[in-house]
């Protein structure tokens, strides 16, 4: 791999760095929020999972201005409603317009949450070289853990070195601590070319000659022929309108939806969000700074095993990890749930509860969970599957997100007993219904699902 591809992926994949760093980084802020404002755990959890349905909306929406203005235009776009989001969040009022505007900004951070989930991988996979795909475009998704560790850090350290702060100053803090990572990305994206695929596509066909001899690509010329031939096919009309929802395509719908469903139902994005309150469950009421510091734990946990897991995900297997994972989060939960239940939890044996539930997520659904969605479907559907896949995982974190305050409220330690029965089920779903997709081709895997 020459050195300007790892430099231009490392760029793009900045995007899925602002993803997990905005994701991770209301964990640290909520609960001050809920006490500022004195919002119900209704009104909270709303708040809260804001930035989730703005990115229900800009998962859907991102790629028409992409296809018109080009991927890098796309992303400078996301990055300054990242900035937006960030400094209004910053600069939140006290009162009661206080949480409706909080809202707003969060949710106008899911629209560039959505967008970059979206382009990001798109721009890494037109851009890379065959033999180099699936590592760039993995490290995407490590760039989102890592984003998740470095919000849990500077959490942490806002809380830290502002002890004797107004908790209405720290959160703020928190919250608008994102700008650097933005002012970073929004710099070097200038640094990075266009996508050849999309300057193929609007005919500047000496453009993309060009990039594609930058990140070491052998056959350019045909390359470039090939590109040119498949935007003519497509303009042709070559099934291009084929839907997705149909008999036949009933099988790749159901295995998408399940994938997705049991990925958020294992309880990931609740304990993403309101990890700190999770620890002070654990900890005890007045431990805030070790509730932070177990949540980097967590963070660092997540960002090992993730990398991990690509590395093996290829040689056992994505039913296979999918097994392990799930009967091991089964024991992972019901751990905490048994120990929450008590008088006086183990502080020990529920953070190993947290830690082995996030360390064997990220090695099988975390890791599995668009690639297997991408495999199943067939060429003809792929971006329509992926849609389909994309609005199930991020439509039920929101759900989960929104839920879960009102759930740990009323229900206590039973929440992580539903986790756990919810693992239960993913485990027969894989043992007796998720076919294996390693190896061969996508048309191989149609032929092995009878799509073809």
């Amino acid at each position: 791999m020459n050195k300007s591809l790892c430099y231009i992926s490392v760029v793009a994949s900045l995007g899925g760095f602002l993803f997990g760093f905005d994701s991770g980084v209301i964990s640290g802020a909520e609960k001050a929020i809920q006490a500022e404002f004195g919002l119900v755990a209704f009104w909270h959890g709303l708040i809260v999972s804001g930035a989730l349905v703005g990115t229900l909306i800009g998962v859907f929406t991102a790629g028409r201005p992409s296809d018109r203005f080009g991927r890098r235009k796309t992303l400078w776009a996301m990055a300054v409603l990242f900035a937006v989001s960030a400094i209004g969040c910053a600069f939140t009022p006290s009162g009661a317009t206080g949480p409706h505007l909080l809202g707003w900004f969060r949710f106008i951070g899911g629209l560039a949450i959505g967008g970059v989930s979206v382009v990001v991988p798109l721009y890494i996979v037109e851009i890379a070289p065959g033999r180099w795909r699936g590592l760039l475009v993995g490290l995407n998704q490590v760039n989102i853990v890592l984003g998740i560790l470095v919000s849990y850090v500077s959490n942490y350290l806002v809380a830290r070195f502002m002890p004797e702060t107004d908790p209405r100053i720290v959160w703020r803090v928190m919250l608008g601590a994102e700008c650097l990572p933005i002012a970073v990305f929004m710099a070097l994206l200038g640094t990075i070319p266009e996508s050849p695929r999309w300057l193929v596509r609007v005919g500047r066909v000496a453009e993309a000659g060009k990039v594609l001899v930058r990140v070491g690509e052998e056959k350019v010329e045909a390359t470039l022929a090939e590109i040119a031939e498949s935007f003519r096919a497509l303009a042709e009309g070559a099934r291009s309108d084929e839907p997705l929802f149909q008999r036949k395509y009933l099988k790749p719908i159901l295995l998408a939806f399940f994938i997705a469903f049991f990925n958020q139902v294992s309880g990931i994005n609740a304990i993403n969000y309101y990890a700190p309150r999770i620890f002070q469950m654990i900890f005890g009421e007045g431990s805030e700074l070790a509730s932070l510091a177990g949540t980097m734990g967590m963070g660092l946990v997540n960002l090992v095993f993730t990398m991990a897991a690509f590395a093996v995900i290829d040689r056992i297997g994505r039913r296979v990890l999918i097994l392990v994972g799930a009967a091991a989060m089964v024991a992972m939960h019901a751990l905490v749930a048994w120990q929450l239940s008590l008088p006086s939890p183990s502080a020990t044996l529920a953070s190993l509860g947290i830690f082995g539930f996030i360390a064997f997520f990220a090695m099988s659904s975390g890791a599995c969970l668009w690639v297997f969605i991408s495999e199943v479907f067939p060429n003809t559907v792929r971006a329509k599957g992926q849609a389909l896949g994309c609005f199930t995982h991020w439509a039920l974190c929101t759900v989960i997100s929104w839920v879960f305050p009102m759930a740990a409220e009323r229900a206590g330690s039973w929440t992580f007993a539903f986790f756990a029965a919810m693992m239960v089920c993913q485990f027969v779903w894989a043992l007796f219904f998720m076919p294996e997709t390693k190896g061969g081709t996508t048309e191989d895997i149609e032929r092995r699902l009878g799509i073809s």
